[in-house]
């Protein structure tokens, strides 16, 4: 076969991947609307369907024709360009305003803290008591380590798309959600290099050290010099009425790539590359509304269904069988949702948020999503946790994020909040 005729059958495979997907991704994602849900739930939903915990499970060779073993290249390489696109506009749509306030800082700062350290703690003791028994041919200490870190994810990109439905992004709770995500999900990827480091031998403190001086450097970087080039870049008409050229296009999807290839190369994943950059042009209000105009929709129909449907690919969730296992899974779920909840609700109170806003930023910070699910790829394939944990984790991470839509809709009435309509694609 000729190389000419290998790129189109690759070509096609990639687009009836890409029908299948997209499609099914939209369609979920009304229907978990209308039972309200986030719409991303809906989304993980369908690569769920299409994946071995259900396609490949009921007509394993359709499955196999359709998506092969594996994701293709292509669409590995489209769901991760998505995820670093969903940051971007994360990042745009930060309000620091809010950051300005001494007791929203605390509340980050405090808020942070207990969305990690409680539940690292929590995954240790988890992770001491079941070595025995759900991993016995394992190495015990990165067990137990992957599973602390495991509990103490939060779902950064899910709950910026959480935000943006519910209307909370220019909020106190929602920017101090996100601010706290944001670093509780850098914690979470220093931890992650500290762990794989660690079971390959290569951990030292010295690379720790630098990689945390890189970040620093990049941010001082990104703020004095690269932030008045964005501004530059940034469309002068009203907002209604504002258009980002071509040429200003293609150098903020460049600047936005290349802040991307910085942060992969520090080990803190390339998506927050892409948040930096939107940080970059969030005071520009003529800028976001252009950009969600000539680019923020096609985004979110397209780009991040994808990744999120590519993730359920991957993911098999029948692997638990007897009472033993649903026993420890049950044990993890209480764990992980217990943990963040409470930590983050008393976090809240003692930084003086009420009763109800208190319980909504425990929420979002118990949504765990894809973020979670691209963590436990990695523990999966560095061989730190067996197949059923790797299962109980995944079901874990969808159930917590399933939980955000009904306890928001409640601990948002309670604060008096509206949640607007429409506001998501």
């Amino acid at each position: 076969m000729s190389s000419i005729d290998e790129s189109e059958q690759l070509l096609f495979l990639t687009l009836v991947q890409l029908l299948l997907m997209v499609g099914a991704a939209r369609c979920l994602h009304a229907l978990f609307r209308r039972l309200g849900q986030p719409g991303v739930v809906g989304e993980i939903f369908a690569g769920l369907l299409l994946g071995p915990s259900l396609l490949g499970h009921l007509f394993p060779q359709l499955s196999l024709a359709l998506f092969g073993a594996h994701p293709s290249a292509p669409i590995t390489i489209i769901s991760q360009i998505g995820l670093i696109f969903l940051m971007f506009q994360i990042g745009m749509d930060f309000e620091f305003g809010h950051l300005e306030s001494g007791r929203n800082r605390r509340a980050t700062a405090l808020i942070t803290a207990a969305s990690v350290l409680v539940p690292i703690v929590t995954g240790t003791a988890l992770g001491w008591l079941s070595a025995p028994v759900l991993a016995p041919s394992m190495n015990p200490i990165g067990y137990t380590m992957f599973l602390a870190l495991g509990l103490a994810i939060t779902a950064m990109p899910v709950l910026g798309r959480i935000l943006r439905q519910y209307g909370l992004t220019r909020t106190e709770i929602g920017v101090v959600a996100i601010s706290a995500a944001a670093i509780n999900d850098v914690v979470g990827w220093l931890l992650l290099s500290v762990v794989s480091a660690y079971t390959t031998g290569g951990f030292s403190v010295r690379h720790l050290c630098v990689q945390l001086g890189g970040l620093a450097l990049l941010i001082a970087i990104a703020w004095f010099l690269l932030r008045p080039l964005a501004l530059r870049l940034s469309p002068r008409a009203p907002p209604e009425s504002a258009e980002i050229k071509p040429n200003a296009m293609a150098a903020i999807i460049c600047l936005v790539f290349a802040l991307g290839l910085c942060t992969y190369r520090l080990g803190i994943f390339a998506i927050f590359g892409g948040f930096v950059g939107g940080v970059l042009f969030h005071s520009s209000k003529s800028f976001v509304e252009a950009w969600r105009r000539q680019v923020g929709r096609f985004v979110l129909v397209f780009l991040l269904p994808v990744f999120f449907t590519y993730t359920g690919l991957r993911t098999n969730v029948l692997g638990l069988t007897g009472i033993d296992d649903w026993g420890w899974f049950g044990a993890i779920l209480l764990g992980a949702i217990l943990s963040k909840t409470i930590a983050v609700y008393f976090a809240s109170r003692a930084s003086r948020f009420d009763s109800a806003q208190s319980w909504t930023l425990g929420t979002l910070m118990n949504t765990r999503g894809l973020m979670e699910l691209i963590v436990l790829n990695i523990g999966f394939d560095l061989g730190l946790i067996p197949q059923k944990v790797f299962t109980m984790l995944v079901l874990m991470a969808v159930i917590t994020t399933a939980m955000a839509g009904p306890l928001l809709k409640r601990f948002l009435a309670s604060a008096g909040h509206v949640v607007p309509a429409g506001i998501e694609a």
